[in-house]
């Protein structure tokens, strides 16, 4: 029995002393350094305790956003995805101090300590930050959403990503464009969804002097009411919109759902008007110009002869 208990007392002390004391001086393993006049030791155990933290945050945030997605729309839910972008930054900053914090290390500082490293940072970085805060600002102002359909520097392109410094969105040759998020403070941008999915369209056309005006109305309503994407409710009309050089001008206005295929729809809608046109008879004219020549010494010397005739 005593040699049972002496051998138990061995056990524990190899464990107490050998084993766990190993773990232990590598888990306190680091490098100290001055920050502010006072010692920060940056150890093994700390950098385990910020991984673990962060990889809770992550599972964390990403059983959140399931639980509140799985109850919301697909456009709700592009929404939230979204504004949880930027709330999963501030949670894992958030993380980050408390688990220093936890550890030991007094974080005002290393606050006060890389301040003048800020400032620094923030001059190189301006155009970063303000980037960063104009993606803020399109979150809480609800400027530009998921799915919304934007022109920018003449390109149509529909929103499918906002970063927290860069918005992306596809063009219509499925081109991703990447705009800094400042744009949309600093630039004017041509939001075609901001108050609802449906925008008003138009496609012009000229035709001759003397065409029967009425006629070519009842033909392009005519028209629109066949091209499929064109609404029915609000209903397409035309405009006799002026009297041009050399044709009447007018302007089928119509109703389309979706915006961003808005140029397959005026092209089909176009090739409709022209065959249209075609059977009953419509021209659309060419530009006419009438031009008057002079001759100034041509004519001067044609007085002149008459002149002589006469002596």
């Amino acid at each position: 029995m005593q040699q049972d208990q002496t051998a138990k007392e061995k056990v524990t002390e190899v464990i107490e002393q050998d084993i766990w004391g190993t773990i232990k001086d590598i888990w306190e393993f680091g490098y100290t350094f001055p920050i502010g006049g006072e010692p920060v030791t940056i150890s093994v155990g700390m950098i385990v305790l910020v991984i673990l933290a962060f990889v809770i945050a992550s599972l964390l945030l990403r059983i959140i956003r399931s639980f509140i997605t799985s109850k919301l729309q697909e456009e709700d839910k592009m929404k939230f995805i979204s504004v949880f972008k930027f709330i999963k930054y501030f949670v894992y900053l958030a993380v980050i101090l408390i688990t220093l914090s936890s550890a030991g290390i007094d974080v005002t500082i290393l606050l006060t300590a890389s301040a003048a490293l800020f400032v620094g940072l923030g001059l190189a970085l301006q155009e970063l930050f303000q980037d960063v805060i104009g993606g803020i600002f399109i979150i809480l102002d609800k400027s530009l959403l998921v799915g919304d359909v934007i022109e920018m520097d003449g390109r149509v392109a529909r929103v499918f990503e906002i970063k927290l410094r860069t918005t992306r969105a596809l063009t219509r040759d499925d081109k991703v464009m990447i705009i800094p998020n400042h744009k949309f403070i600093s630039d004017t941008v041509y939001n075609y969804t901001q108050n609802h999915k449906t925008t008003r369209e138009a496609v012009k056309v000229g035709v001759s002097y003397g065409s029967d005006v009425e006629k070519v109305r009842e033909v392009l309503l005519e028209s629109a009411r066949e091209q499929k994407g064109i609404l029915k409710k609000p209903e397409p009309f035309v405009l006799f919109e002026d009297f041009g050089d050399s044709a009447l001008l007018f302007g089928l206005h119509f109703y389309v759902s979706d915006s961003f295929v808005d140029p397959k729809v005026k092209s089909e809608l176009r090739f409709k008007v022209n065959n249209k046109f075609r059977l009953n008879n419509i021209t659309i004219p060419f530009p006419q110009r009438d031009v008057h020549m002079f001759y100034p010494e041509k004519r001067q010397m044609l007085e002149e002869y008459d002149d002589n005739e006469d002596v």
